[in-house]
Formats: structure tokens, sequence, C-alpha cells
């Protein structure tokens, strides 16, 4: 599966972005479908993530009431809404797809990744 991800930028702090991930390729619902970010120096991070039906949703403490994955199967496109953006949110964003329902929160279980869009969330 191939993927996409755009909608990253520059926004001002208590603002919001919506990210999408559009995938592309063979049997793309069989993927869990999932959010990372990864800041400077920092390792990459696991924030959410979904299967295609929106029935099996998990996020990070630190992003939950915050930010809001939902999947568009129709246009195979996954979103992630996040809103009262903070400082501490700017990093790179990565989407990535995984066969591995029980280990999706772990970044080296996913087989695809999109190529990264940056959000700059400034004070």
């Amino acid at each position: 599966v191939q993927l996409q991800a755009s909608g990253g930028g520059l926004v001002q702090a208590g603002g919001s972005l919506r990210l999408s991930c559009a995938a592309s390729g063979r049997l793309v619902s069989v993927y869990d479908m999932g959010w990372f970010r990864q800041a400077p120096g920092k390792e990459r991070e696991f924030l959410a993530v979904t299967d295609w039906r929106g029935n099996n949703i998990y996020y990070i403490d630190s992003v939950k009431g915050r930010f809001t994955i939902s999947p568009d199967s129709a246009k195979n496109t996954v979103h992630l809404q996040m809103n009262s953006l903070t400082p501490e949110d700017t990093a790179v964003y990565y989407c990535g797809a995984t066969t591995d329902p029980l280990r999706r929160t772990l970044y080296d279980r996913y087989d695809s990744w999109g190529q990264g869009t940056l959000v700059t969330v400034s004070s």
C-alpha cells in the first residue's frame, strides 16, 4: 500500500489543523491506519490508530480529547483532526499502515509509511 500525507503547516497555539492520509494499492482495507509524529531529536511517537470501519480506535493519552482520527473508506483516506494545538505538538507527522493489529501502537510493526508532513505551532 502507498500512502500520501498532507495538511501540515504553520498554525498559532490554540489553533487547529486537519491532516489527511490517502492510501492506494491492493487490499487497502486489510490494514489498520495509524498516525505518529517525530519531533527533532526524539523518537517517533504513536498518536492514534483506526481500522477502516472506525470501530477500533485508540489514542495515546496525551492527545485524547484534542485529536480525532477518522477513516473515510469510500475515499481510502484517513484524517487526523488536531485541535487546541500547542508548541509541543510541533513535529513531522507520519501516517502508516499495519497488518499487526495487536501491536499497532509500535512504529516498527508498520508496513508502509507516508512521506511525513510538517506541523509547526507558534506560541
